[in-house]
């Protein structure tokens, strides 16, 4: 009982700061979203997004309309109110340079429970050559956690986020721009599979995925390469 009252008061709060994060961003953001169809409307969803800033977990989640849990690092959570708003905001934390085991099996079953997972394979936030915009590898985690539960990744890509560090595009008006495309999904190779073998083609896969989903973003919006940071 107290557990299911948990989750609904977390789901009370993820709607609410939802709705309040869209009411700022009607203010003072314009965006271009695609794609977003293809996010099931219910059942399991695996996302894996780009990391340029910070704030991709709050543009996605309000692009959509399911609760988006989300995989934290785990040194966000040292500070107390951030542990409340990340545990009451239904993230889970994940050790990025230690055990991760535990954080792809929280994954995985919440995947089983028919939720949308959202990871950022990039490892964190990752600009110029560190972006597989750019060239680079991915990690393999979320390989994993498709791989364990056959569920496909849908690569999200977030185009300008960087600049709402500044302060000028969260005055009104709508000065800031931002761009989102969802991609086809990748789906894992057949279980049976000899596992390292199957995550490393699936990596391969998805770093293309994330790539023509870029290109295909910018050239329906003539948007140059240097939109990324």
């Amino acid at each position: 009982m107290v557990p299911i009252l948990l989750a609904d008061m977390g789901a009370v709060f993820y709607s609410a700061c939802r709705t309040a994060c869209q009411f700022v961003r009607v203010q003072c953001i314009r965006q271009q979203v695609h794609g977003a169809e293809g996010v099931p409307a219910s059942g399991p969803a695996l996302l894996a997004v780009t990391h340029i800033s910070h704030l991709e977990p709050i543009v996605v989640s309000t692009q959509l309309g399911r609760q988006v849990r989300w995989m934290a690092r785990q040194e966000f959570y040292q500070p107390t109110w951030a542990r409340f708003l990340l545990d009451n905001g239904g993230a889970f934390p994940v050790d990025r340079f230690g055990w991760s085991l535990p954080a792809v099996r929280t994954a995985a079953r919440l995947l089983d429970d028919g939720q949308v997972v959202g990871v950022f394979p990039e490892g964190g936030v990752a600009q110029g050559a560190l972006s597989v915009l750019r060239g680079a590898r991915l990690k393999q985690g979320v390989c994993t956690i498709s791989f364990a539960t056959q569920v496909p990744i849908i690569p999200v890509v977030v185009l300008g986020t960087h600049e709402l560090n500044h302060v000028a595009p969260w005055l009104p008006f709508r000065r800031a721009r931002l761009w989102t495309r969802f991609g086809a999904p990748v789906a894992p190779l057949p279980r049976g599979t000899q596992r390292r073998a199957a995550r490393e083609a699936q990596a391969k896969h998805l770093e293309a995925a994330f790539r023509e989903t870029y290109m295909s973003l910018r050239q329906m919006h003539n948007l140059s390469d240097s939109i990324v940071p």
